[in-house]
């Protein structure tokens, strides 16, 4: 049976319609926040089949198929990739309402020209016809790539990472611009087994003996510029519970030598190891022009048996509930009171906090950089129809939409571009749906600009590309 994703598939209205068409269909991409592997890229990585490329490590699939009854050898197990992929097909016609039902049929759509719904009865089929196609040069990693229209990939990397794919795709002179993320979590958790061996690791990369607070902050310091050097322009930082707990230099050096000797230390002093930390790399950031991502609220590994058989990243994380924005404010505004606050982007995976962080956002803008600190789009189980039109409403209505960076994917996969597809025609009828029922003017002109800046220029600009 055909599917449903016709060329006006979400777009209800004759406005919805013109803009996406005319306008942000054929714009380029800037992904600005992925989890792409860039040794994948440099390799120019052909995958052998569909379950390889498109269940490997997705945790959103695993999930929806553990919902359905679906036995674990069957989701991280030991079965074949062919018997995966057919329980996936029979997940798959569960999922009305969840997004996985719409990037599904727009991957098979977009990526293989499969016009046809995937179920138990089509999945031999179509797992035949997209494996031949998948063994063709047209869906290698950087065809895909270029095939959509990617300008620009940000991966998300650690600071004890050598950065060796990313310095041979520089020099190859690779027509996409990919670009390391600085992600320090492990170098804020101070409070975890593995902080230790991390310092260790961080030590050895800048070539150094990390045996005092500041010795520390310089190894950080360094990866820093050593980042900036390949073309970093953003860090991101996944904060389970925001934190802010005054402190000098002097005391937060004690608690990091007490923790170099293995002694417990309070929670007072974890917060402000990690306040202490993140405020200094702020500056470092502020410096480098680089925009600082804090992703906030995911309460992680809440299935304790399953942690300890699959470990993290398993599709074990939701939501938290706990409130951000007294600590938030006093994070921001210490930066802020120096002059030496980055571009900020601050999501939430918890929908309760639209308001808070669209609100924040507006108490730290700048002459300098119009949106320089962004309500971010809807991130991971807020990355629905309803979730992306909720964000954008309260964005609208507390700040300006205008600005907005737009879409990102926050994937593993390389088939997950079509996701910008599914921002833009959600934002394209949101936008006529406003023309339509006359709370905003029908210029398309005007309409035209919008469209253009939140898909892409705006993103383009935020993060000096």
């Amino acid at each position: 049976m055909k599917t449903f994703i016709t060329d006006d598939f979400l777009l209800y209205n004759k406005t919805a319609r013109e803009l996406y068409h005319d306008v942000a269909k054929g714009l380029p991409i800037i992904d600005y926040h992925n989890h792409l592997i860039p040794k994948e890229i440099l390799e120019n990585k052909s995958y052998s089949n569909l379950a390889e490329i498109w269940l490997a490590g997705d945790h959103y699939k695993w999930r929806a198929m553990r919902a359905n009854g679906i036995e674990e050898e069957y989701i991280t197990g030991g079965k074949s990739d062919y018997e995966k992929f057919i329980a996936w097909a029979k997940t798959i016609p569960n999922t009305f309402g969840n997004p996985l039902y719409h990037w599904t049929h727009l991957e098979l759509l977009r990526y293989f020209e499969i016009d046809e719904l995937l179920d138990e009865a089509s999945a031999d089929k179509i797992w035949k016809e997209a494996n031949q196609k998948l063994a063709t040069p047209e869906l290698k990693v950087r065809s895909i790539l270029e095939k959509f229209k990617v300008e620009f990939v940000g991966t998300t990397d650690d600071p004890t990472d050598d950065l060796a794919s990313h310095i041979k795709l520089k020099k190859e002179g690779f027509s996409v611009n990919v670009s390391p993320s600085f992600r320090p979590d492990k170098g804020l958790s101070i409070e975890k087994e593995d902080f230790l061996p991390w310092v260790e690791k961080l030590g050895e990369i800048t070539n150094q003996s990390i045996g005092s607070y500041p010795a520390f902050l310089d190894a950080l310091a360094s990866r820093v510029n050593y980042f900036d050097e390949l073309g970093c322009r953003s860090s991101d930082h996944g904060i389970s519970v925001m934190f802010f707990e005054n402190a000098t230099k002097e005391e937060v050096s004690v608690i990091f030598q007490k923790r170099l000797n293995g002694e417990i230390l309070s929670p007072k002093e974890v917060e402000q190891f990690k306040t202490y930390t993140l405020l200094t790399l702020g500056e470092l950031y502020a410096e480098k022009g680089w925009a600082m991502q804090f992703h906030l609220g995911a309460t992680r590994n809440n299935n304790t048996r399953m942690y300890q058989l699959l470990g993290p990243d398993a599709g074990y994380d939701s939501i938290g509930d706990v409130l951000i924005a007294d600590k938030l404010s006093k994070f921001l505004d210490t930066l802020e009171s120096e002059n030496k606050l980055p571009k900020t982007i601050l999501y939430s995976v918890n929908s309760r906090d639209y308001h808070v962080l669209a609100a924040m956002a507006g108490n730290f803008q700048s002459a300098e950089i119009p949106g320089k600190v962004q309500f971010g789009t809807a991130w991971w189980f807020n990355d629905t129809i309803d979730g992306m039109e909720d964000q954008m409403k309260i964005l609208a209505n507390i700040g300006l939409i205008s600005n907005f960076v737009g879409m990102l994917t926050d994937s593993r996969s390389f088939l997950s571009f079509p996701r910008h597809e599914y921002f833009r025609r959600i934002l394209c009828n949101l936008l006529g749906t406003w023309v339509e029922e006359g709370k905003v003017p029908n210029d398309k002109a005007l309409l035209g600009k919008y469209i253009r800046r939140i898909c892409y220029e705006n993103a383009k600009n935020y993060f000096s590309i």
